[in-house]
């Protein structure tokens, strides 16, 4: 229910002046940021959220000596590009996973492979998925059936991993937080992302939306490695910084 206005008033005024004081070991980050209720107007608003709140309180250069990043979910990702833009030494986070209607399925984790590839082309530094276990068909206290990574029967105790969980172990397994992004040029890129890890390694997550089978061909500048992406699928590439494997 804040406005950006109080925000700014807020962490200039009264929150980062006490960190300050008392010396508190910890970071005040912006958001999470959110286009406002109800949630039927988030459409309509979310394209300013921009301009009412990240802008209003980091243009503020008393409040923003005291911001270390910026938090966006949901229909904050219409606004993420740019505050990245106009504040690229900043860090960023998307801190809650749009999170579905229960039913799981493959199609709606094609959608959530897309808002990682959004959010990380953007500039985001971590992405937070919401939910990790819920029983099936499980609701959330906000009263609505919601997706998760994995389900879990009470009865039984029977685990499903769900296509989500696959979405999210494509990006976490291989990709270490000390990776950095890197570029990608092609017509793949638009279904891809490229990171590298401190030790050269080099990562690619790809999908392949079609309902047949595609060749990839992917340069690193040393080689040129060729792949069959499966139809329908998530992949992840591996290319060794030492002997391009």
């Amino acid at each position: 229910m804040w406005t950006g206005e109080q925000l700014r008033d807020f962490i200039r005024d009264y929150l980062g002046p006490s960190f300050e004081k008392h010396g508190i070991d910890a970071e005040i980050w912006l958001g999470t940021i959110n286009a406002p209720e109800p949630w039927q107007e988030w459409l309509k608003k979310s394209s300013s959220d921009f301009n009412a709140y990240a802008f209003t309180v980091l243009s503020d250069p008393e409040a923003y000596k005291y911001i270390k990043g910026v938090g966006y979910q949901w229909a904050g990702k219409y606004g993420i590009q740019r505050t990245v833009q106009s504040y690229p030494e900043l860090r960023y986070m998307q801190t809650e996973n749009e999170c579905g209607d229960g039913t799981n399925t493959w199609d709606y984790a094609k959608y959530i492979f897309n808002l990682y590839q959004h959010y990380f082309t953007n500039g985001v530094n971590a992405y937070i998925y919401w939910n990790m276990v819920l029983e099936p068909k499980g609701r959330s206290t906000w009263g609505w059936e919601q997706n998760s990574m994995i389900t879990v029967d009470p009865a039984t105790k029977a685990a499903t991993f769900n296509p989500e969980y696959y979405v999210m172990k494509h990006f976490s397994h291989f990709v270490s937080p000390e990776s950095t992004r890197i570029g990608l040029k092609g017509p793949w890129t638009g279904n891809a992302l490229a990171f590298e890890k401190p030790n050269g390694d080099k990562v690619v997550v790809i999908a392949n939306p079609f309902a047949e089978a595609k060749v990839v061909r992917l340069s690193d500048g040393l080689r040129t490695h060729s792949f069959e992406l499966e139809p329908d699928s998530f992949n992840t590439i591996m290319i060794s910084g030492g002997n391009g494997r």
